[in-house]
């Protein structure tokens, strides 16, 4: 996989973002926090996907991710969602390894 130095690092950063993130839902004034919060959910999913979810799971608690995907056309819930992508892509750049096809950036769509 990757130097254990590196894979705790990433760790330590899941740990405090989602630590510092706690409560964004309930504050759409700050979208730092939701950002913070998305980079910490997408840094999780990549990181199950790369097969350490035991390790994610024993140290944060799932996210109701559904709820924020609801936001998402505001400018909070959009901060979310950019920050999980970015979240999701740093890690894999960051391990050295492909993004699994289920944490594929969403394709745009021209509006009509």
């Amino acid at each position: 996989m990757s130097d254990p130095e590196i894979l705790s690092q990433l760790f330590d950063l899941l740990a405090e973002l989602t630590a510092e993130s706690e409560g964004y839902l309930d504050r759409q004034d700050d979208p730092q926090l939701w950002y913070n919060r998305g980079y910490a959910n997408g840094m999780a999913a990549a990181l199950r996907a790369l097969g350490l979810g035991d390790r994610v799971d024993a140290l944060i608690e799932p996210d109701p991710y559904e709820v924020a995907r609801d936001q998402d056309h505001l400018p909070w819930g959009k901060a979310y969602a950019h920050g999980r992508d970015l979240g999701a892509t740093q890690t894999y750049e960051v391990l050295g390894a492909d993004r699994h096809p289920d944490l594929q950036p969403p394709t745009s769509t021209p509006h009509a």
